[in-house]
């Protein structure tokens, strides 16, 4: 991928700080992002299992997704802002490492309120993860390259979606729904050693004292941009049309007599399937498609996918439904994600972290929205509106999304 001209030292010497190792940094990235997407994902098949341990309604239980999002989505402006000024991998470090301490309060958890405290908690911190973990990779590749890295950086995080929805689902039938979360949190301590060991040396932050003006001037610079408003409203309903049904998938699945929640996770880890297919294909979709047409795309794929997911087919339909739906959102995320970067560079982090916000927003209200669809509109009209929702957000995202004649990026290797 080639590196970037190192950021300038603290004490703002003329010295030049040791060069990062770029591929050992966006290595840890990557499986940072890895341990992050099991925990959001892993819940997701053992949901009944949960609700017949503590005796509550399935549907209510479906809410740990919102447990999660919401304080993601919340905490991250604030913990993007720490990211640009404290450090990215300082501020990486102690949220992996208090999402490992939350992981294991939800596993040993005596009632629903402790697992409900331990999803908020975790959801808190987890959101200083996936935004910083990628605005290190847009402080290390140029523009040029950066969607083909971020790509290969998603690709860790879908292998978590793959591994994690199944993993969860043979796990919980074998030992329990809390085995999942012991697990996962074990892989974060993981995560963590792996950045106190790889993350160390100059070179990788830029950092200052928090200060007041400093954060209002980011959030300023990013605003400024046009473009902002069509980025995080465009990932906000991503969120609530298409991740907003990931928690009813075993619901769906049990009403119609399939009940083992291995099934589950199989039929959500297609959303991954079809990730690792985006990932693979990322620079012959973008030689063939143009950023435009990878916009378009996605948003016909996602309608297409949800349509599909609605008219309740047998499982393995639904696992290729998912897998469409997942090449779909990355086709057109993608594409969302690197116009992210762009929007401020100085506030990269920042930046993210707002993305993170308004897309984990969406995560959070979607399942209500869905709650409420399906209790009274039923499942197919509900799966329409979302497909309608999604199918416009490509169009919207095509339509005004275009690269600046002189983008303001970070400088190409050497320059």
């Amino acid at each position: 991928m080639g590196e970037a001209s190192p950021p300038e030292p603290r004490d703002g010497s003329a010295a030049a700080a040791t060069p990062p190792d770029t591929t050992r940094v966006l290595a840890i990235a990557a499986l940072s992002l890895f341990a992050t997407s099991l925990f959001m994902r892993s819940v997701d098949p053992v949901i009944p299992q949960i609700a017949a341990s503590f005796d509550m309604d399935v549907r209510t239980v479906a809410l740990l997704s919102t447990a999660y999002a919401l304080p993601y989505a919340l905490a991250q402006p604030f913990l993007g802002s720490l990211g640009d000024t404290l450090g990215k991998t300082l501020v990486l470090k102690v949220c992996l490492a208090l999402s490992a301490v939350a992981g294991f309060l939800g596993a040993f958890a005596p009632d629903y309120t402790v697992l409900l405290v331990s999803r908020v908690l975790v959801g808190m911190v987890s959101g200083g993860i996936f935004p910083i973990a990628l605005a290190i990779g847009g402080d290390l590749v140029p523009v040029h390259r950066r969607q083909v890295a971020f790509g290969r950086l998603l690709a860790a995080a879908m292998l978590g979606n793959v591994l994690g929805s199944p993993l969860a689902g043979v796990i919980a039938d074998t030992v329990g729904w809390r085995g999942v979360f012991a697990l996962v949190a074990g892989l974060a301590v993981v995560a963590f050693v792996a950045t106190m060991v790889g993350l160390r040396g100059p070179g990788l932050d830029r950092r200052t004292r928090f200060e007041m003006a400093t954060v209002v001037g980011g959030y300023r610079a990013i605003f400024k941009n046009p473009l902002a408003k069509i980025c995080f409203s465009a990932v906000f309903l991503e969120g609530a049309f298409l991740y907003g049904i990931f928690p009813f998938i075993a619901v769906l699945l049990a009403a119609r007599g399939e009940g083992r929640a291995a099934i589950a996770g199989v039929v959500i880890a297609g959303f991954a399937v079809g990730g690792f297919l985006y990932s693979g294909f990322i620079s012959v979709l973008l030689g063939r498609l143009g950023e435009r047409g990878m916009m378009i795309g996605g948003g016909l794929l996602m309608a297409g996918g949800l349509s599909t997911v609605a008219l309740g087919l047998a499982w393995p339909f639904e696992f290729a439904a998912f897998t469409v739906l997942g090449l779909g959102f990355y086709s057109l995320h993608g594409v969302i994600q690197v116009y992210v970067t762009e929007l401020a560079p100085a506030a990269r982090g920042t930046a993210m972290a707002l993305h993170g916000c308004a897309f984990f927003v969406g995560q959070a209200l979607g399942p209500v929205f869905y709650r409420y669809g399906f209790d009274h509109l039923g499942v197919g009209v509900t799966g329409a509106i979302g497909a309608v929702a999604l199918l416009g957000v490509g169009l919207m995202c095509a339509a005004k999304l275009r690269r600046p004649e002189n983008p303001d990026r970070m400088p190409a290797p050497g320059a």
